[in-house]
């Protein structure tokens, strides 16, 4: 059997990258900046439906996912899909109530919501959570590719791991920095469709090594000690548990994607709020089918290494690679390959281009410059020069700012790489709970609420939401034996509601 090597690797790897190039010279010649934040807003809803695939699925679900399934922790089995079902009722939720309601205030950054709802300083905060929670959630996936072409591409041919992650760094740049959202549904498509290949065919190529066909493969997943989906039993210990694993999955999906400027983003780039809730509907079923097949694929992992006794990896998000490079052909191995950097790549330039969106919209007031340029011209090429100048100065400073995230990815990942020892999807679903709790308790506050909130003190608030959270998480497991699992969100969220009500009032004559 012909195993993957690290020069096929690379050869891969730079035909991938030369593609994605290609199309990013053609999709962003002379784009504007409407078209790097919005795609002119004409892009068909099948289109973002389908490049949404590879955003919200990321290279953590393609390895950690599959990993965390024969371990005993949390995501242990086929406890994941409670999450996944979870997630169809925040989804539900995001095509009923939050899309309409960006769509009526025609947002570019969504956090302008909260400026109209509450004022300037909420607006901020909101603002500066997402970017917060973003920049720490996508430099985690892209840590977790990162270290696997690092421990079995670039670790042999002693490239040091700092370089391997600003060559990936720089590469999403250079395709992205001119084009943004315009570029990335397009190049976000490919790569979602190499990634659901790989998912594929890594199904079929380890189902036929362990001799099974299409129906005895999905029997013997799901009669084994793999294949438990609901977990009911012992509420307060067990992390896996129905109702916080449910409950969790609908609030980190309103959290993650319905309040994330990343996601939210590419259905904004939809004609029009019919077409973007046909986008999210027919999300859900894609999100259904693909996850339910990371699962089958992980026990399918498990039961293969036990079939070869291939001892388990310390660290299960290596299992994976640790088959597709040194137990399958280089067929199995192009495919991984493809797959994760399909995968871990849509999530993370799109988050670029969202972190840049969010900040120059609503820390460098890009709109409201435009919108405030009440000069008056005395002839309409003066009008055309000066606004074609504002474009260009707003160009520039996009540019530099773009830039200045993919630096500091680069740092996070690094730090990452010092301080991780855990599987990291745990992790992101840790940083979610900790950093989108107050962004959760803003919106639900402001959207089911009449109230007023005394806007100065809202980042006090929203500060202290975490820090309360991380003591009421460490009470229940040092004196009451509770492992919240991911409900973090849910406290955190609750904490935030309950200091935004104290700081509210009431509107005389409301």
């Amino acid at each position: 059997m012909v195993h993957l090597t690290p020069s096929l690797v690379l050869i891969v790897l730079f035909v991938y990258f030369a593609l994605l190039v290609g199309v990013a010279w053609f999709t962003g010649r002379n784009t504007s900046n409407e078209g790097f934040f919005l795609a002119n807003r004409k892009v068909p809803w099948y289109v973002v439906a389908y490049a949404m695939i590879g955003t919200s699925i990321s290279g953590v679900t393609f390895i950690s996912i599959p990993g965390a399934v024969g371990g005993t922790g949390i995501n242990m089995a086929f406890s994941y899909m409670q999450v996944v079902l979870g997630y169809l009722v925040g989804y539900l939720f995001i095509a009923t109530v939050l899309m309409p309601l960006y769509y009526r205030l025609n947002l570019t950054s969504i956090y302008g919501y909260l400026e109209q709802r509450f004022g300037w300083w909420s607006y901020k905060t909101g603002a500066g959570f997402f970017l917060l929670s973003r920049t720490l959630g996508s430099a985690a996936r892209m840590f977790l590719a990162a270290g696997v072409l690092q421990v079995f591409v670039f670790g042999p041919l002693n490239v040091p791991f700092a370089l391997t992650v600003i060559l990936m760094l720089a590469l999403i740049y250079g395709y992205t920095f001119k084009g943004g959202l315009k570029t990335i549904i397009w190049t976000d498509s490919i790569m979602t469709t190499f990634f659901l290949a790989a998912l594929v065919f890594t199904v079929w190529t380890i189902g036929k090594a362990l001799n099974y066909n299409g129906i005895d493969l999905f029997s013997q997943v799901m009669s084994g000690k793999y294949g438990q989906v609901f977990f009911f039993k012992n509420f307060l210990s067990d992390p896996n548990h129905f109702v916080k694993q449910f409950v969790s999955g609908a609030l980190v999906a309103i959290a993650m994607t319905g309040l994330d400027q990343d996601l939210m983003q590419k259905n904004l780039a939809c004609k029009n709020i019919r077409e973007a809730q046909k986008n999210m509907f027919v999300f859900c079923i894609y999100l259904v089918v693909i996850n339910f097949l990371f699962l089958i694929l992980g026990a399918l992992l498990y039961l293969y290494a036990g079939s070869i006794g291939l001892e388990i990896p310390a660290r299960t998000d290596q299992l994976y690679p640790k088959i597709a490079f040194g137990h399958l052909d280089a067929v199995a191995g192009i495919f991984f390959i493809l797959g994760l950097i399909g995968s871990t790549y849509a999530s993370s330039d799109s988050a670029l281009t969202a972190l840049t969106t969010s900040f120059c919209v609503d820390f460098l007031n890009f709109e409201k410059e435009k919108q405030q340029d009440n000069q008056v011209y005395a002839y309409e090429s003066e009008r055309v020069a000066a606004l074609q100048a504002m474009e260009a100065k707003q160009r520039r400073a996009r540019t530099l700012v773009h830039l200045g995230f993919s630096a500091l990815f680069v740092v996070i990942i690094l730090i990452l790489n010092a301080v991780s020892d855990s599987a990291v999807i745990s992790l992101i679903f840790k940083i979610a709970g900790y950093t989108y709790g107050p962004l959760l308790g803003l919106f639900m506050f402001g959207l089911f609420t009449e109230l007023k909130v005394h806007d100065k003190y809202v980042l006090p608030v929203c500060l202290a939401a975490p820090v309360l959270t991380f003591c009421f998480e460490y009470a229940c497991k040092t004196w009451g034996g509770m492992d919240v699992g991911f409900l973090t969100i849910l406290i955190n969220g609750g904490f935030a509601i309950g200091g935004l009500w104290a700081i509210s009032y009431r509107e005389s004559g409301a």
